[in-house]
């Protein structure tokens, strides 16, 4: 035995305890003291990327992944300029950020998301720059992301008015709701686009093809656990990533008066090719 574990063992319990605070505390504070500023000054990161350690939305590169929804926004929302913009789930800016040098002054974004963490960090280092980026913190339960929520996603109210935005962007929301909340958030979608609007969605889709291969080593997730009308990978924990039937989907989205965009563009989770995105995308319309 080490003489570390020596002494860590005849430390009494309380102050073991403390001595693991001090030093997660000690941690932390070089982190985001030293070396995520430090980070910004020498160029390798810009003001605008959150430091690794916030970061707590999706995988892979954090401006590439932004930069390729800003230009799906325009190919297949219409996206212009001087339009509206919701941001359902904005996370810690992702989608926020690479429409900082597209939306112009007479555009707005607003965003909003569960986690005070991600919507603080927009606040201080996003609206500064660009007042008409506009970011909220809503107090909704996820199992997930915030399981310390009050507000349930099945009888939310998006705090904004009828006919308000130009577009509304949800990028891995519905992957963590049942189809339920779903549903509910589609019907505030509707209410709050302007007639003519579109919106962008994400998913995991089960069909024919995706069943298939999803069993398969090349799928990324393989969703063979069913849980309140959606499917999981994880029993344990189904809000980890949910997929859903895309026909019951599609059911849903039309009993709102939401038309779907074809074609629906599949992603690459299940390792279906070609492929869009990571995600499957569709995209909806108001009349």
């Amino acid at each position: 035995m080490s003489i570390q574990a020596v002494v860590y063992r005849i430390i009494p319990p309380f102050f073991r305890k403390r001595i693991k605070q001090t030093y997660y505390a000690g941690r932390r504070f070089f982190t985001e003291r030293i070396i995520e500023p430090t980070e910004v000054i020498v160029g390798l990161r810009d003001k605008l990327t959150p430091p690794r350690s916030k970061i707590f939305v999706g995988d892979g590169d954090f401006k590439a992944i932004g930069e390729t929804f800003r230009q799906y926004f325009i190919d297949f929302c219409q996206l212009q300029p001087d339009h509206a913009v919701l941001d359902v789930g904005c996370g810690i800016g992702r989608m926020a950020v690479p429409l900082t040098s597209y939306l112009s002054a007479d555009g707005s974004y607003e965003g909003f998301d569960p986690v005070a963490d991600g919507i603080h960090w927009c606040q201080q280092h996003i609206t500064p720059r660009f007042p008409n980026f506009q970011f909220r913190q809503v107090n909704l339960f996820n199992g997930f992301y915030n399981p310390a929520g009050q507000d349930q996603a099945i009888t939310y109210r998006f705090p904004y008015n009828d006919d308000q935005f130009d577009t509304v962007v949800v990028v891995g929301v519905f992957t963590h709701m049942t189809i339920n909340e779903i549903s509910t958030y589609l019907g505030e979608i509707k209410r709050v686009l302007k007639p003519g609007g579109r919106c962008l969605t994400s998913f995991f889709l089960l069909d024919n093809e995706s069943r298939r291969l999803m069993v398969e080593p090349g799928s990324a997730f393989n969703f063979q656990y069913p849980f309140e009308g959606r499917w999981a990978f994880d029993p344990h924990n189904p809000n980890t990533g949910s997929a859903h039937d895309e026909t019951e989907l599609l059911r849903v989205m039309a009993t709102h008066g939401l038309p779907v965009q074809r074609p629906i563009r599949y992603g690459s989770w299940s390792g279906r090719q070609p492929a869009t995105s990571f995600l499957d995308i569709i995209i909806l319309e108001k009349p």
